[in-house]
């Protein structure tokens, strides 16, 4: 795997969670056609399968795509969100966050802006077997483990032919990636798998809603339900987080994961340090689906699992079909 150019950032990161393949088949089979009759579709025929990642039905399983984006006000409104299946939510140095969209079920043309890897996000990505991964540069120190990891590197300096300079923002803002091209660059790029993700019918119990904030030490999500569009709407910094193709950005369900976060070994140039996020263990979590917010605990045995959710009774807890945010959050802030 070839290596990426180094740019003067660091890596922290975390963990992620897993979903579920949902198939459903019918009783009763399909009477023969008639000889020489033109054959016709059986009713008892199965509907498509559900995607692990969103619990809606797909016609076949494509390769999983990570893109490290900007998501401070400088780079925004982001472009290729609205399309992403996952999206996670990562402190990062100086108390801000990053975001790490994954990409399967539907594929953008355009995303962006695309910005560099951290720590966390290589003990995340196992859980989808060799996703290919697209940013733009790592901190140097951080350069022997991208190696090393389980994934296809389609940066910007290993396909730079997939990238290019957005007119109207400014450097580094206004790197985009071309995803065509992004995955041409890693034909081997693993498939979207069960991941630990269950789609169904809301639980019992939750309390009702209209708004959940996540606090940062220099970042703040407000997520609103939404009735009339069924979606928690994504709000950041008492601004709303508008897409580029229109519209406010949110998700069916957004989970707020609380996750260890320590200082790791890396930095970024000005000496502010970069947090690692533990995601595998267990901990304590929210899920907000269908203007409800409900206690749940969260579980991954190792890297390479996906992770679990469960209410506070152990039972799964289902998702709402669609985009799911998770949002790694430190039980207690943890100051840069």
């Amino acid at each position: 795997m070839r290596l990426n150019r180094v740019i003067g950032v660091t890596l922290a990161g975390t963990a992620v969670l897993a979903p579920a393949v949902a198939c459903s088949s019918s009783s009763g089979a399909a009477k023969p056609a008639a000889q020489g009759a033109e054959p016709v579709a059986s009713a008892s025929a199965s509907p498509p399968p559900e995607h692990p990642f969103t619990g809606q039905p797909v016609a076949g399983r494509k390769p999983v795509l990570a893109v490290k984006i900007e998501n401070t006000s400088s780079g925004k409104p982001q472009l290729g969100l609205r399309s992403a299946d996952l999206v996670f939510v990562e402190q990062v140095e100086g108390g801000l966050t990053r975001l790490m969209a994954i990409f399967s079920s539907k594929i953008p043309a355009k995303v962006g802006p695309v910005r560099s890897a951290r720590i966390s996000d290589l003990h995340l990505l196992p859980m989808f077997g060799r996703p290919a991964l697209a940013y733009s540069g790592v901190q140097s120190k951080m350069v022997p483990l991208v190696r090393q990891a389980p994934l296809f590197d389609v940066s910007d300096s290993a396909k730079p032919g997939a990238y290019f300079r957005q007119s109207g923002r400014v450097a580094p803002y206004n790197l985009f990636a071309d995803t065509r091209k992004l995955i041409a660059g890693a034909p081997k790029a693993s498939k979207a798998k069960d991941i630990g993700l269950v789609f169904g019918d809301a639980p019992n119990g939750g309390t009702v809603k209209k708004s959940f904030s996540i606090k940062y030490p220099a970042a703040r999500f407000t997520f609103s339900w939404s009735a009339d569009q069924k979606r928690w709407l994504v709000a950041q910094d008492g601004k709303k987080d508008m897409a580029a193709e229109g519209g406010q950005l949110g998700a069916p369900t957004v989970v707020i994961q609380y996750a260890k976060t320590t200082r790791s070994e890396f930095h970024d140039f000005t000496g502010s340090y970069t947090p690692l996020i533990q995601t595998t263990g267990t901990g304590k979590a929210v899920v907000l689906r269908d203007g409800k917010a409900y206690k749940a605990e969260w579980s991954r045995s190792s890297e390479k699992a996906g992770t679990m959710y469960t209410t506070e009774g152990g039972q799964p807890m289902n998702f709402s079909r669609g985009q799911v945010w998770i949002v790694l959050a430190a039980p207690k802030p943890v100051q840069p």
